[in-house]
């Protein structure tokens, strides 16, 4: 544990972490690095260098006792020429660990290979999330040749998901020892029980079940193919989109083009254990996910879900709701599993309550914190003989 390794060191201050994030807005690395940074309160500091300054907000969610900074220099995105590296790496002296996120961090990453050998640098993570479309299908080969020379100086590299281990060890030619799969983590426990309708800003109950979803209004989740999925069903079912972003505009234009002028988006809305109970089925459009968090929030409120078979998806849900995973390329398949559910209350709550099961054994965040903790103290005790 991070407390057990600075107690053998006998260090009396917390920990020094710099995070480098492209962009630092709500999502689902932003929700799990806010848990975790919450869960350490002050036994660590946290500066926070982000690629856009206006991508920020999830530092909402961080708690007034954990010592945390925001800083938006040296710039994480520019020309790679070798004073910005340089630059990058003289930021990262004086730290404990560095933690770096995804393809917006990867310049800082490669700082690090650069100059972790002659500026001294303390050890380095990674980790990876997922992608956007740009990337969603096929990874491009120059990002993959970036990543193997940039990650050769990682302590580690941190994936969620088996399909991005996978990717990990053949694309990005990743040892099977550097890379470690920790699967995100929430409060199961307080997702439990139905909310009420009146949990979700505007939303009115008039009898027809809500079929709902939390995502990031990206062009990869691919929300126009969940309003087009329902729009058959919408004497029967309303949908409800949580999030904001920049497909906004174009969803609502797909809805009322179908008719669905009553479909709610009451944008970003925090603390989802609060209101995801009161959907009846969880639905996900992606075209790409690797371990959506959203997903494990929906299985333990008891929702079963319709969701494209993308990432980690159909190995995430409980056996009884794999029927319900569909094709990425046949919407009618999508309409179809929204439709039986919709039909069959019975089987919504069976289906239900073996996700809920599923998520209490499998995606609960005490075990998540202990994996963390472990690797990070262990990439300490190895870079500073804190054993």
């Amino acid at each position: 544990m991070i407390g057990a390794a600075l107690c053998k060191a006998g260090r009396t201050g917390p920990i020094r972490i710099l995070q480098l994030h492209g962009t630092f807005d709500q999502g689902g690395k932003e929700a799990r690095v806010v848990r975790l940074m919450n869960h350490w309160g002050a036994r660590a500091s946290h500066d926070l260098l982000i690629g856009d300054p206006d991508a920020t907000g999830a530092r909402a969610g961080i708690d007034s006792q954990v010592p945390v900074r925001f800083l938006f220099s040296p710039p994480l995105f520019g020309p790679p020429l070798p004073p910005r590296y340089m630059a990058l790496a003289r930021a990262m002296r004086g730290y404990d660990l560095i933690l770096s996120f995804n393809w917006g961090a990867m310049d800082g990453v490669m700082a690090h290979r650069l100059f972790h050998l002659v500026k001294r640098l303390p050890p380095l993570i990674h980790h990876e999330d997922g992608f956007n479309e740009d990337e969603a299908n096929t990874r491009s080969e120059f990002r993959n040749r970036y990543r193997r020379i940039a990650l050769g100086s990682a302590h580690a590299l941190v994936v969620p998901s088996n399909q991005l281990a996978r990717i990990a060890q053949r694309e990005w030619h990743q040892s099977a020892g550097k890379v470690r799969q920790i699967p995100n983590g929430i409060d199961v426990a307080s997702y439990q029980g139905k909310r009420p309708a009146t949990a979700i800003p505007g939303l009115v109950p008039d009898g027809r079940l809500i079929v709902g979803t939390l995502a990031g209004l990206r062009p990869v989740k691919n929300l126009r193919r969940l309003v087009r999925a329902v729009a058959p069903l919408r004497d029967r079912v309303r949908l409800v989109i949580v999030g904001e972003g920049e497909e906004r505009e174009a969803i609502l234009a797909e809805a009322a083009a179908l008719g669905m002028d009553d479909m709610l988006l009451p944008g970003f809305l925090p603390r989802p254990q609060d209101y995801v109970g009161a959907f009846d089925i969880f639905a996900l459009s992606s075209d790409s996910e690797q371990f959506p968090i959203s997903l494990a929030e929906a299985m333990s409120a008891g929702l079963p879900v319709v969701a494209t078979d993308v990432g980690d998806i159909s190995a995430m849900v409980s056996a009884s709701n794999r029927p319900f995973i569909v094709a990425l390329d046949d919407p009618d398949d999508f309409t179809a599993a929204l439709s039986e559910l919709a039909a069959d209350a019975e089987l919504r709550a069976r289906i239900g309550e073996a996700n809920r099961a599923r998520a209490m054994q499998c995606f609960d965040e005490a075990v998540m914190f202990q994996h963390y903790a472990r690797l990070y103290g262990g990439a300490i005790r190895d870079e500073l003989a804190l054993i």
